[in-house]
């Protein structure tokens, strides 16, 4: 790669890499939103049963995706860089995979093949496609700039590619894929099908425009070291940084996936207003682009991504403890409460991809090793964790409170359940962010003058 020839690092690059994460989210937002509802009230699986599925696919991706880590730091780097190749090769079959798990079609086989469907379709898509096409792309930011400013600018269009995504399919799913039946508002299959098959399709144009607009700059050789696991392993014990960032990220999924799985269940079912989410996924959404993805960055530089990040989580727990105590009955002051906390959890989802390149800055200042897809592969693996627990969270507790499909056919029957289900949409988000908070404030070390000198450091090397 000619280093000469490469445009300068501008606007392309992080528009770019904002469509990266907008055809991530395509996919994985539609999952962890609607996936557990459609194979409960279309399907008729047990919550709890979806909720094992979820766990058991993290233990999968235990393998794959610290093979995927090593595959990308073992793979030469070609003339589009080291990590964009992968882009081309894998959004097709990502993209298909993730249309196969919704269909309704086969809403009335034997019980049997829908839970094998569910299986293995999930296991597609997100163990083996979304692993090997989302762990060279948050690898690759690191290869797009050397300077912190710039990985920062593009952690914040990452949020914001992830933002849209979330307002497109927070918005536009419940508004087209539920319909009023017998004064119940349901999920309607067929719908959730044509719809699933749509963002497909988004997925695969954002991914090509993420190809064609990024650029490498960085050369990052290929590493022919051999796998230590135990190595491995024992590294994430004693690198303090990537443990500190591990635990966060495994807790800040179970609130922000807690939270996003409890919305079909709380607008739809407890207020009955599948308006209600779609006005959640509007107004949250426009707050975090319109406050986060400007102030986080200057924030973060002023008062360092740490010390952002805790005082943020701290401040979206405390919104949920409020809306627990006073427990609105109008959906739209529900909806207010979730905007708040989500400007609170977004100042912290702005910067984090930042953090992880602080974090393989970190250990290549203590090891003299860069290792941009194995670091980041273990932080992947740590996020799936945290999808696992909040997935697994949310089927055993709506297993718990007693949800069926039949409680989303005539909820005003089940009182006891609607409560459990207000509770529990404050509880989970709320003791999430607590718990990020406190994983950063004691095991994480990287505050703002250690990330400056490691900077420092590593400048006067090269």
């Amino acid at each position: 790669m000619n280093k000469n020839s490469v445009q300068p690092f501008g606007i392309k690059d992080k528009l770019g890499y904002m469509f990266g994460d907008f055809g991530n989210d395509f996919t994985f937002i539609l999952s962890s939103m609607f996936m557990m509802k459609f194979y409960t009230d279309v399907m008729g699986v047990s919550a709890a049963l979806v909720g094992v599925l979820m766990m058991a696919a993290r233990f999968v991706d235990a393998i794959t995706d610290v093979t995927m880590g090593q595959i990308v730091d073992r793979s030469k780097p070609t003339k589009d860089g080291k990590f964009r190749p992968w882009l081309k090769r894998m959004c097709g079959p990502v993209a298909i995979a993730s249309f196969l798990i919704y269909q309704s079609a086969f809403a009335n086989m034997a019980m049997g093949f829908k839970v094998f469907w569910m299986f293995f379709t999930y296991l597609l898509w997100g163990s083996i496609f979304y692993t090997s096409i989302n762990i060279p792309y948050g690898s690759m930011a690191s290869a797009v700039s050397p300077e912190a400013k710039d990985r920062a600018e593009l952690s914040t269009f990452r949020t914001i590619g992830a933002t849209l995504a979330g307002l497109v399919i927070g918005v536009a799913t419940p508004m087209v894929a539920y319909e009023v039946v017998d004064g119940a508002t349901v999920l309607s299959g067929s719908k959730m099908t044509i719809i699933a098959g749509a963002f497909s399709v988004c997925a695969i144009i954002c991914y090509m425009l993420c190809f064609n607009l990024v650029r490498e700059r960085v050369e990052v050789p290929q590493n022919n070291s051999k796998l230590d696991v135990g190595a491995m392993i024992k590294s994430i014990f004693t690198n303090r940084a990537l443990l500190g960032i591990i635990v966060a990220a495994i807790m800040l999924l179970l609130g922000q996936l807690g939270m996003s799985g409890m919305q079909p269940y709380i607008y739809p079912v407890y207020y009955g207003s599948a308006s209600a989410q779609s006005t959640a996924s509007l107004v949250g959404s426009v707050a975090m682009l319109a406050i986060c993805a400007p102030l986080a960055v200057p924030l973060a530089t002023k008062f360092g991504k740490k010390e952002l990040a805790v005082a943020s989580c701290l401040a979206g727990a405390a919104v949920w403890l409020v809306c627990l105590v006073i427990r609105p009955s109008n959906p739209m002051m529900y909806v207010a409460i979730y905007t708040v906390s989500m400007i609170g959890l977004g100042m912290f989802n702005t910067i984090i991809w930042a953090m992880i390149t602080d974090v393989i800055d970190d250990a290549e200042v203590k090891n003299g090793v860069r290792e941009d897809g194995t670091i980041y592969s273990v932080y992947s693996f740590a996020r799936k964790l945290g999808q696992a627990a909040s997935a697994g969270m949310i089927g055993a507790v709506l297993t718990a409170i007693g949800y069926t499909d039949a409680v989303a056919k005539a909820p005003a029957d089940y009182p006891e359940v609607l409560s459990g289900i207000f509770t529990w949409s404050c509880l989970i988000p709320a003791i999430g962010l607590v718990l990020v908070a406190l994983a950063l404030m004691f095991i994480y070390p990287l505050n703002k003058k250690t990330v400056e000198a490691n900077i420092a450091e590593l400048k006067s090397r090269k």
